[in-house]
């Protein structure tokens, strides 16, 4: 995604960027790697949970020991933070660190136990994976603004932002989906997620509700600025591969009930976040083309 932003979208304008290909290299690094460590402390914690939900995906407590995945976690997140503070420093912005420091805490909060309330987790890991959309204006583009480059520059982080927004909802609406695909394990072990405090049908109608802002955000976003500008490949593009998909999710979740109708639904939304991701490119591409 982050590699996508960059050269499908930032270096196909003409602009200035404040880091080079290396260091931009570093950032999607860094970003994996605390990424992973997310991951890494998340299976650490969930052993019983995952045995519950999916035992063929268990690794922790099989595959390699907890004291072993423990040392892991240490390094990766060790590791990213570094690269982090490195890079801070290279854009003269030492303070902006501590955005690595604050999200590889939050995962590990997250983890322990914020994953274990209704919505909160949700939200949580939503808006950190949007984060991962905006870190790329935040040590690209802000450290190279000067007055003469305000608007052009302050106009494609808003582009970001928008993209940023749009990976935040759908990844809120998956992560209540894998809530209800999970619901078995997370209920034996406890946890607070919104189908156990609800039940399946009202989260499941929810859902439903929720489904409908990225569409109206989506159809707005077309009416203003794609119409707007005849961009036609790109409202073809946008209709074929994101509404359509969200609208078939839309009916097939007013239906699902088992685990694996809500599996489906799971996946079915990570292509839709993909290929809005992906847009961007298209969006990019169809831009140049009418200039």
């Amino acid at each position: 995604m982050q590699l996508l932003f960059r050269y499908g979208f930032l270096k196909l304008q003409n602009i200035p960027l404040a880091l080079n290909e290396w260091q931009y290299a570093l950032l999607v690094l860094s970003t994996v790697l605390i990424a992973a460590a997310g991951y890494v402390i998340n299976n650490i914690l969930d052993q019983q949970t995952d045995w519950n939900n999916k035992p063929q995906d268990v690794i922790v407590g099989k595959t390699i020991s907890e004291t072993k995945a423990y040392n892991i976690y240490i390094g990766l997140n060790s590791t990213g933070v570094a690269i982090g503070f490195y890079l801070a420093n290279v854009i003269d912005k030492p303070n902006f660190a501590a955005l690595f420091i604050v999200i590889a805490a939050t995962l590990y909060i997250y983890a322990t136990s914020l994953k274990q309330l209704a919505l909160v987790g949700n939200i949580i890991v939503a808006l950190l994976l949007s984060v991962s959309v905006l870190i790329i204006g935040i040590f690209d583009l802000y450290p190279v603004i000067t007055k003469e480059n305000q608007q052009i520059l302050g106009s494609l982080f808003s582009i970001l932002l928008d993209y940023a927004i749009f990976a935040f909802m759908i990844n809120f609406i998956r992560e209540i989906v894998k809530d209800l695909e999970d619901i078995n394990g997370d209920y034996n072990q406890g946890m607070k997620t919104l189908p156990i405090v609800l039940g399946i049908k009202r989260t499941s109608n929810i859902v439903f509700i929720l489904s409908f802002l990225p569409i109206t955000a989506i159809v707005y976003y077309i009416k203003t600025y794609l119409v707007a500008y005849n961009l036609f490949p790109t409202i073809f593009y946008t209709l074929v591969f994101i509404l359509a998909p969200l609208f078939f999710f839309v009916v097939k979740i007013w239906t699902a009930k088992t685990q694996k109708d809500f599996k489906q639904l799971s996946t079915l939304l990570k292509w839709i976040l993909f290929f809005g991701i992906f847009s961007i490119l298209v969006l990019t591409l169809n831009i140049k083309h009418n200039a």
